[in-house]
């Protein structure tokens, strides 16, 4: 499926990370590679509620819990970007109202 949101299309994710040299681009490929999924999942699957959005989300950040397991140190400065980026996934679809630690209240990073 193909990504029909412009913001989206646009939006430089993880950006912070792919300028800093501490993150493997590798690793962090990966991680754009899972907001990008979760995009594809909030255009197909259409949440209508909070509640519908955050069982999206908190999935695509099980997916970067096992991301650190791999080969990324989630720290403070990757905490904050992949944080800031669900919330840019929320507002782009339309959720200004989601809660950003809900977003990701799954994490254990």
């Amino acid at each position: 499926m193909d990504i029909g949101n412009q913001h989206v299309i646009a939006h430089p994710f993880l950006d912070a990370l792919y300028r800093d040299g501490w993150y493997p681009d590798r690793a962090v490929d990966r991680g754009k590679e899972i907001l990008l999924r979760l995009c594809e999942r909030i255009e197909t699957d259409r949440p209508t509620d909070l509640a519908a959005l955050y069982v999206l989300t908190q999935a695509a950040t099980e997916e970067f819990n096992d991301l650190q397991d791999d080969d990324f140190d989630i720290e403070t400065v990757a905490r904050e970007e992949i944080a800031e980026n669900f919330w840019f996934v929320a507002n782009a679809y339309g959720f200004a109202d989601a809660d950003a630690e809900e977003l990701i209240a799954t994490r254990d990073w």
